[in-house]
Protein backbone atom coordinates (compact mmCIF):
# COMPACT_ATOMS: atom_id res chain seq x y z
CA UNK A 1 0.00 0.00 0.00
CA UNK A 2 1.50 3.18 -1.35
CA UNK A 3 1.71 6.62 0.38
CA UNK A 4 1.31 9.76 -2.04
CA UNK A 5 3.72 12.21 0.21
CA UNK A 6 5.46 15.09 -1.02
CA UNK A 7 9.00 14.84 0.51
CA UNK A 8 11.80 13.78 -1.53
CA UNK A 9 14.84 11.54 -0.97
CA UNK A 10 16.76 14.85 -1.72
CA UNK A 11 14.52 16.48 0.99
CA UNK A 12 15.34 13.70 3.22
CA UNK A 13 19.18 13.48 2.47
CA UNK A 14 19.27 17.52 3.56
CA UNK A 15 17.34 17.01 6.64
CA UNK A 16 19.72 13.98 7.53
CA UNK A 17 22.61 15.72 7.54
CA UNK A 18 21.18 19.12 9.16
CA UNK A 19 21.04 16.79 11.93
CA UNK A 20 23.63 14.78 11.82
CA UNK A 21 25.55 18.51 11.51
CA UNK A 22 23.61 19.46 14.83
CA UNK A 23 24.29 16.48 16.94
CA UNK A 24 27.96 16.77 16.37
CA UNK A 25 28.12 20.41 17.24
CA UNK A 26 28.56 21.78 13.57
CA UNK A 27 25.54 23.50 12.92
CA UNK A 28 25.80 27.35 13.33
CA UNK A 29 22.37 27.83 13.44
CA UNK A 30 19.34 26.44 14.85
CA UNK A 31 17.25 23.21 13.36
CA UNK A 32 13.92 25.07 12.55
CA UNK A 33 10.60 22.75 12.16
CA UNK A 34 7.36 23.78 10.72
CA UNK A 35 4.78 21.15 9.94
CA UNK A 36 1.09 22.48 8.58
CA UNK A 37 -1.22 19.46 8.64
CA UNK A 38 -3.69 19.96 6.12
CA UNK A 39 -2.12 22.25 3.92
CA UNK A 40 -1.38 20.53 1.06
CA UNK A 41 -3.24 21.74 -2.19
CA UNK A 42 -6.07 19.55 -3.24
CA UNK A 43 -5.63 16.97 0.04
CA UNK A 44 -9.00 17.73 2.43
CA UNK A 45 -8.00 18.55 6.04
CA UNK A 46 -7.86 14.72 7.67
CA UNK A 47 -10.34 13.71 10.10
CA UNK A 48 -9.13 12.92 13.79
CA UNK A 49 -9.14 9.18 14.68
CA UNK A 50 -10.95 9.75 18.58
CA UNK A 51 -8.58 8.20 21.30
CA UNK A 52 -10.83 5.50 22.01
CA UNK A 53 -10.46 3.78 18.29
CA UNK A 54 -6.46 3.39 19.18
CA UNK A 55 -7.94 0.87 22.19
CA UNK A 56 -10.10 -1.31 19.87
CA UNK A 57 -7.71 -4.09 19.78
CA UNK A 58 -9.44 -6.24 17.64
CA UNK A 59 -9.39 -3.66 15.10
CA UNK A 60 -7.70 -4.25 11.64
CA UNK A 61 -4.10 -2.34 12.33
CA UNK A 62 -4.31 -1.15 8.54
CA UNK A 63 -7.56 0.59 9.22
CA UNK A 64 -5.76 2.32 12.23
CA UNK A 65 -2.83 3.72 10.40
CA UNK A 66 -4.93 4.46 7.05
CA UNK A 67 -5.92 8.04 9.44
CA UNK A 68 -2.15 8.35 10.27
CA UNK A 69 -1.61 7.84 6.26
CA UNK A 70 -4.24 10.79 5.81
CA UNK A 71 -2.59 13.04 8.02
CA UNK A 72 0.77 12.57 6.31
CA UNK A 73 -0.58 12.70 2.71
CA UNK A 74 -2.03 16.60 3.73
CA UNK A 75 0.60 18.09 5.46
CA UNK A 76 4.08 20.40 4.07
CA UNK A 77 7.59 20.33 6.11
CA UNK A 78 9.57 23.43 6.17
CA UNK A 79 13.10 23.55 7.50
CA UNK A 80 14.20 20.66 9.44
CA UNK A 81 11.04 19.00 9.62
CA UNK A 82 10.79 15.65 8.33
CA UNK A 83 7.57 13.09 7.92
CA UNK A 84 6.80 10.99 11.30
CA UNK A 85 4.59 9.00 12.98
CA UNK A 86 4.12 8.43 16.68
CA UNK A 87 1.62 5.51 17.94
CA UNK A 88 0.50 6.99 20.60
CA UNK A 89 -0.75 5.04 23.16
CA UNK A 90 -0.53 7.51 25.92
CA UNK A 91 1.89 8.71 28.53
CA UNK A 92 3.74 5.34 29.91
CA UNK A 93 1.95 2.74 28.11
CA UNK A 94 5.31 0.02 29.89
CA UNK A 95 2.80 0.35 32.56
CA UNK A 96 0.63 -1.37 30.85
CA UNK A 97 2.60 -3.77 29.16
CA UNK A 98 4.04 -4.91 32.42
CA UNK A 99 0.45 -5.49 34.42
CA UNK A 100 -1.04 -1.77 34.92
CA UNK A 101 -4.51 -1.12 34.00
CA UNK A 102 -5.10 0.95 30.94
CA UNK A 103 -7.62 3.74 31.00
CA UNK A 104 -8.56 5.96 28.87
CA UNK A 105 -11.20 8.28 27.28
CA UNK A 106 -11.30 10.53 24.06
CA UNK A 107 -8.71 13.14 25.21
CA UNK A 108 -6.23 10.97 27.35
CA UNK A 109 -4.69 8.06 28.80
CA UNK A 110 -4.11 6.92 32.51
CA UNK A 111 -2.76 4.10 34.38
CA UNK A 112 -3.23 2.23 37.51
CA UNK A 113 -2.46 -0.49 39.07
CA UNK A 114 -4.87 -3.66 38.64
CA UNK A 115 -4.78 -4.38 42.59
CA UNK A 116 -3.49 -2.65 45.51
CA UNK A 117 0.01 -4.47 46.63
CA UNK A 118 2.75 -3.59 48.97
CA UNK A 119 5.90 -2.34 46.89
CA UNK A 120 7.90 -5.82 48.06
CA UNK A 121 5.42 -7.31 46.47
CA UNK A 122 5.77 -5.76 43.03
CA UNK A 123 8.03 -7.53 40.36
CA UNK A 124 7.15 -6.62 36.89
CA UNK A 125 8.38 -9.07 34.44
CA UNK A 126 8.56 -9.19 30.15
CA UNK A 127 5.70 -10.43 28.87
CA UNK A 128 5.87 -11.34 25.01
CA UNK A 129 2.24 -12.21 24.67
CA UNK A 130 0.67 -9.17 26.87
CA UNK A 131 -2.25 -7.40 24.84
CA UNK A 132 -0.95 -4.10 24.86
CA UNK A 133 2.47 -5.16 23.56
CA UNK A 134 1.32 -7.14 20.93
CA UNK A 135 -0.87 -4.20 19.35
CA UNK A 136 2.54 -1.61 19.62
CA UNK A 137 4.96 -4.57 17.75
CA UNK A 138 2.16 -5.41 15.35
CA UNK A 139 1.29 -1.69 14.19
CA UNK A 140 5.05 -0.32 14.65
CA UNK A 141 6.13 -3.31 11.99
CA UNK A 142 2.97 -2.62 9.85
CA UNK A 143 3.81 0.97 9.67
CA UNK A 144 7.79 0.30 9.16
CA UNK A 145 6.32 -2.06 6.18
CA UNK A 146 3.93 0.68 4.62
CA UNK A 147 6.22 3.85 4.73
CA UNK A 148 9.87 2.51 4.54
CA UNK A 149 11.47 4.45 3.26
CA UNK A 150 9.54 7.54 3.22
CA UNK A 151 8.37 7.97 7.29
CA UNK A 152 10.10 7.86 10.39
CA UNK A 153 7.92 6.02 12.63
CA UNK A 154 8.23 6.78 16.02
CA UNK A 155 8.82 4.82 19.40
CA UNK A 156 5.60 4.78 21.46
CA UNK A 157 5.58 6.35 24.69
CA UNK A 158 7.46 4.28 27.10
CA UNK A 159 7.59 6.15 30.18
CA UNK A 160 9.98 6.96 32.88
CA UNK A 161 11.39 4.28 35.22
CA UNK A 162 9.61 6.24 38.46
CA UNK A 163 6.46 7.27 36.68
CA UNK A 164 5.94 3.74 35.56
CA UNK A 165 6.29 1.99 39.12
CA UNK A 166 3.89 4.53 40.29
CA UNK A 167 1.32 3.38 37.98
CA UNK A 168 1.77 -0.25 39.30
CA UNK A 169 1.90 1.22 43.00
CA UNK A 170 0.07 4.20 42.94
CA UNK A 171 1.74 7.99 43.60
CA UNK A 172 0.92 8.34 47.15
CA UNK A 173 2.14 5.03 48.27
CA UNK A 174 5.42 5.35 45.84
CA UNK A 175 6.04 8.76 47.43
CA UNK A 176 6.01 7.07 50.91
CA UNK A 177 8.26 4.12 49.93
CA UNK A 178 10.67 6.07 48.86
CA UNK A 179 11.46 7.44 52.36
CA UNK A 180 10.41 4.20 54.16
CA UNK A 181 11.27 1.43 52.09
CA UNK A 182 14.15 2.73 50.01
CA UNK A 183 15.97 -0.84 49.20
CA UNK A 184 12.71 -1.73 47.55
CA UNK A 185 12.19 1.23 45.05
CA UNK A 186 15.97 0.13 44.13
CA UNK A 187 15.05 -2.89 43.44
CA UNK A 188 12.10 -1.98 41.41
CA UNK A 189 13.94 1.05 39.66
CA UNK A 190 16.67 -1.82 38.73
CA UNK A 191 13.67 -3.99 37.55
CA UNK A 192 11.78 -1.51 35.18
CA UNK A 193 14.72 0.08 33.70
CA UNK A 194 16.28 -3.63 32.72
CA UNK A 195 12.63 -3.94 30.99
CA UNK A 196 12.45 -0.71 29.46
CA UNK A 197 16.03 -1.18 27.83
CA UNK A 198 14.67 -4.12 26.63
CA UNK A 199 11.03 -3.23 24.90
CA UNK A 200 12.47 -0.06 23.72
CA UNK A 201 15.58 -1.95 21.69
CA UNK A 202 13.03 -4.39 20.30
CA UNK A 203 11.05 -1.82 19.05
CA UNK A 204 14.45 -0.18 18.06
CA UNK A 205 15.03 -3.13 15.63
CA UNK A 206 11.68 -3.16 14.08
CA UNK A 207 12.61 0.84 13.70
CA UNK A 208 15.12 0.94 11.90
CA UNK A 209 14.28 -1.38 9.21
CA UNK A 210 12.51 1.90 7.71
CA UNK A 211 15.70 3.23 7.08
CA UNK A 212 14.83 6.58 8.09
CA UNK A 213 16.12 6.86 11.96
CA UNK A 214 14.30 7.06 14.76
CA UNK A 215 12.23 9.70 16.72
CA UNK A 216 10.32 9.43 19.97
CA UNK A 217 7.15 11.15 20.43
CA UNK A 218 8.90 14.37 20.21
CA UNK A 219 10.30 16.10 17.14
CA UNK A 220 14.23 15.02 17.51
CA UNK A 221 15.14 13.33 14.90
CA UNK A 222 18.35 10.35 14.92
CA UNK A 223 20.68 8.48 12.68
CA UNK A 224 21.08 5.85 15.32
CA UNK A 225 19.16 5.45 18.65
CA UNK A 226 16.97 8.04 20.33
CA UNK A 227 15.15 8.92 23.12
CA UNK A 228 12.83 11.42 25.18
CA UNK A 229 13.70 9.92 28.86
CA UNK A 230 11.47 11.18 31.53
CA UNK A 231 10.66 11.50 34.98
CA UNK A 232 7.69 13.60 36.14
CA UNK A 233 7.43 11.94 39.12
CA UNK A 234 10.68 14.08 40.34
CA UNK A 235 8.19 17.33 40.40
CA UNK A 236 7.68 16.02 43.74
CA UNK A 237 10.97 14.90 44.69
CA UNK A 238 14.47 16.35 46.32
CA UNK A 239 17.37 16.26 44.26
CA UNK A 240 18.74 14.07 46.73
CA UNK A 241 16.18 11.36 45.66
CA UNK A 242 16.89 12.00 42.00
CA UNK A 243 20.16 11.38 42.11
CA UNK A 244 19.16 8.23 43.90
CA UNK A 245 16.78 6.52 42.33
CA UNK A 246 16.46 8.81 38.81
CA UNK A 247 19.82 9.34 37.94
CA UNK A 248 21.27 5.84 37.36
CA UNK A 249 18.18 4.82 35.16
CA UNK A 250 19.11 8.57 32.76
CA UNK A 251 22.36 6.88 32.96
CA UNK A 252 21.91 3.75 31.56
CA UNK A 253 19.63 4.99 29.00
CA UNK A 254 22.10 7.24 28.31
CA UNK A 255 24.60 4.43 27.84
CA UNK A 256 22.32 2.26 25.86
CA UNK A 257 21.29 5.22 22.64
CA UNK A 258 23.69 7.44 21.35
CA UNK A 259 21.40 10.26 21.44
CA UNK A 260 19.53 10.22 24.40
CA UNK A 261 17.31 13.59 25.67
CA UNK A 262 15.89 14.21 28.66
CA UNK A 263 11.90 15.94 28.84
CA UNK A 264 12.34 18.68 32.18
CA UNK A 265 8.37 19.41 32.71
CA UNK A 266 7.81 22.71 34.57
CA UNK A 267 9.94 24.72 37.06
CA UNK A 268 9.28 22.14 39.94
CA UNK A 269 12.35 19.82 37.77
CA UNK A 270 14.72 22.82 38.09
CA UNK A 271 16.00 21.89 40.64
CA UNK A 272 17.71 18.59 39.55
CA UNK A 273 18.90 20.38 36.38
CA UNK A 274 22.46 20.39 37.61
CA UNK A 275 22.12 16.75 38.20
CA UNK A 276 21.29 16.80 34.36
CA UNK A 277 24.43 18.33 33.41
CA UNK A 278 26.63 16.35 35.37
CA UNK A 279 25.30 13.46 32.79
CA UNK A 280 28.09 13.46 30.11
CA UNK A 281 26.04 11.42 27.81
CA UNK A 282 22.98 13.16 28.25
CA UNK A 283 22.92 15.10 25.06
CA UNK A 284 20.07 17.45 25.48
CA UNK A 285 17.45 18.66 27.21
CA UNK A 286 13.89 19.88 26.50
CA UNK A 287 12.54 22.43 27.98
CA UNK A 288 8.43 22.32 28.46
CA UNK A 289 7.35 25.43 30.97
CA UNK A 290 4.22 23.95 31.54
CA UNK A 291 0.66 25.95 31.77
CA UNK A 292 0.58 29.17 33.20
CA UNK A 293 4.44 29.96 33.28
CA UNK A 294 6.10 31.98 30.91
CA UNK A 295 6.82 30.45 27.22
CA UNK A 296 10.02 28.90 26.72
CA UNK A 297 11.75 32.15 25.10
CA UNK A 298 11.06 33.90 28.40
CA UNK A 299 13.45 31.52 30.37
CA UNK A 300 16.76 33.12 28.84
CA UNK A 301 18.63 32.38 31.59
CA UNK A 302 18.18 28.62 32.34
CA UNK A 303 18.35 27.86 28.22
CA UNK A 304 21.46 29.25 28.34
CA UNK A 305 22.47 27.25 30.97
CA UNK A 306 21.47 23.89 29.52
CA UNK A 307 24.34 25.16 26.19
CA UNK A 308 26.53 26.46 28.54
CA UNK A 309 26.38 23.00 30.27
CA UNK A 310 27.05 21.52 26.83
CA UNK A 311 23.51 20.38 26.64
CA UNK A 312 21.34 20.87 23.29
CA UNK A 313 17.64 21.78 23.71
CA UNK A 314 14.55 21.57 22.08
CA UNK A 315 11.65 23.49 22.43
CA UNK A 316 8.16 24.54 21.44
CA UNK A 317 8.05 28.11 20.05
CA UNK A 318 5.75 30.73 18.72
CA UNK A 319 7.27 32.21 15.41
CA UNK A 320 8.11 35.35 17.77
CA UNK A 321 9.50 32.80 20.37
CA UNK A 322 11.48 31.82 17.98
CA UNK A 323 12.66 34.71 16.69
CA UNK A 324 13.98 36.13 20.13
CA UNK A 325 15.90 32.92 20.53
CA UNK A 326 17.92 33.42 18.03
CA UNK A 327 18.58 37.60 18.38
CA UNK A 328 19.14 36.96 22.12
CA UNK A 329 20.92 33.36 22.11
CA UNK A 330 21.81 32.98 18.61
CA UNK A 331 19.87 29.58 18.25
CA UNK A 332 23.21 27.24 17.76
CA UNK A 333 22.71 24.26 20.16
CA UNK A 334 18.54 24.46 19.43
CA UNK A 335 16.07 22.78 17.93
CA UNK A 336 12.72 25.02 17.59
CA UNK A 337 9.63 23.35 17.17
CA UNK A 338 7.32 26.35 15.77
CA UNK A 339 3.50 26.11 16.01
CA UNK A 340 2.07 27.02 12.74
CA UNK A 341 -1.26 28.02 13.31
CA UNK A 342 -1.83 31.02 11.11
CA UNK A 343 0.75 30.84 9.02
CA UNK A 344 0.51 30.73 5.30
CA UNK A 345 3.13 28.78 3.43
CA UNK A 346 4.76 32.00 1.86
CA UNK A 347 4.82 33.17 5.72
CA UNK A 348 6.42 29.25 7.03
CA UNK A 349 9.05 29.51 3.71
CA UNK A 350 9.86 33.39 5.11
CA UNK A 351 10.28 32.34 8.46
CA UNK A 352 12.78 29.47 7.89
CA UNK A 353 14.72 31.65 5.39
CA UNK A 354 15.18 34.27 8.45
CA UNK A 355 15.95 31.46 10.93
CA UNK A 356 18.88 30.86 8.53
CA UNK A 357 17.75 27.86 7.75
CA UNK A 358 16.54 28.58 4.25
Amino acid sequence: MGIDIRFTNEEWNRVEQNWRAWWAGELDRPLVMIERVGARAGRAFPKWMPRTNAFMLDSPVDDFLNVYQEQLESTVWYGDAYPRVWLNFGPGIMAGFVGAQVHFDERTTWFGPAQPAAIEDIHPTYDPDNVWWRRIVALTQRAVERWAGQVCVAHTDLGGNLDIIASLRETQPLLMDLVDQPQQVDRLVGDVTQLWLRYYEELYQIIRRGGRGTTPWAPVWSPHRTYMTQCDLSYMISPAMFERFVLPDLAACCEAMEHCFYHLDGPGQIPHVDLLLSLQKLRGIQWIPGDGNPPAEDWPALLKRFIDGGKLCQLFVSPDGARKIVRELGGRGFALFIWSGGLSDDQARQLVADLGAG
